[in-house]
C-alpha cells in the first residue's frame, strides 16, 4: 500500500493519526499542497478529485476519501478497534462522529476557505474553482463557536468523546479543535470536562503527527 499525505492538512492527519495508532507501517508520499503539488498531472493520475488522502492498495485499487480509507483499514487490521468492538459501540462511535463533522468540521472548513486569503478562487477543494462567499465565513465561525461551547456537556464524564474507549470520534474532534486555532479559537477555559479531555488526548505520541 502507498498512503498520500499533506503534512499541514487536516483530513489526511485523521488517516496519518489512525494509522500510527493501529501501530501499522505503510509507505507514505507527502503531498505539498502549499505549492499545488494535489493538482498536477501526477497526483491526478492517483485521484482525479485532487484531494488528499489517498491510499493506493496493493492491487492497484485507490480509496479517495478518509471515511473510506479508515472503514478499509480499521477491517483490514481490527486490533485495536477505532471503531467500536459492538454493535452498540459502532453505532454510538458513528453517531457522534457524524454531529463532529456535520457541526464542527464541515462549519470549520466554511469559515477557513471563505476567509483564508491563500484561499481565495479556492472555496472549495477539488479541480474546480469557486469563489469564496464572505457571509459562508461568518456563519462558519459561529458553527464553530456554538460547537466548541457544548463540547463540555458532549463529553461529560466520559474518558473519552464517544465513551469508554479512545476511537475515531477523538481523533477527529483533536483535529477540529486543533484546526480551530488557525480561527483563533479554542475550547472555552471553563469547560473542564472538554479540557480534561483535550489534555489526555493530545498527549497521547499518535497526535504529536
Amino acid at each position: 500500500m502507498k498512503f498520500y499525505d499533506c503534512s499541514t492538512a487536516p483530513s489526511p492527519r485523521r488517516v496519518r493519526i489512525f494509522i500510527a495508532e493501529k501501530g501499522l507501517d505503510i509507505e507514505t508520499v507527502n503531498i505539498d499542497m502549499r505549492k499545488g503539488e494535489q493538482m498536477s498531472e501526477e497526483f491526478r493520475a492517483i485521484n482525479p478529485g485532487c484531494t488528499v488522502p489517498a491510499l493506493v492498495l496493493d492491487d492497484g485499487t485507490t480509496l479517495v476519501t478518509t471515511a473510506g480509507i479508515r472503514n478499509y483499514l480499521e477491517d483490514l487490521h481490527p486490533t485495536p478497534p477505532l471503531m467500536g468492538a459492538t454493535a452498540k459501540e459502532k453505532g454510538l462511535i458513528a453517531d457522534v462522529q457524524w454531529k463532529i463533522e456535520f457541526s464542527g468540521s464541515m462549519a470549520m472548513a466554511e469559515a477557513l476557505r471563505n476567509s483564508a486569503p491563500r484561499m481565495k478562487g479556492r472555496a472549495l477543494p477539488g479541480p474546480d474553482n469557486f469563489e469564496q462567499i464572505p457571509e459562508l465565513a461568518e456563519r462558519g465561525k459561529t458553527r464553530v463557536q456554538l460547537f466548541l461551547d457544548r463540547m463540555d456537556a458532549m463529553i461529560g464524564d466520559k474518558p473519552f468523546v464517544a465513551g469508554d474507549n479512545y476511537s475515531v470520534a477523538d481523533i477527529d474532534l483533536l483535529i477540529l479543535v486543533d484546526f480551530a486555532g488557525w480561527l483563533k479559537m479554542s475550547i472555552p477555559e471553563d469547560a473542564a470536562n472538554a479540557q480534561r479531555w483535550y489534555e489526555s488526548v493530545s498527549s497521547r505520541p499518535s497526535a504529536k503527527l
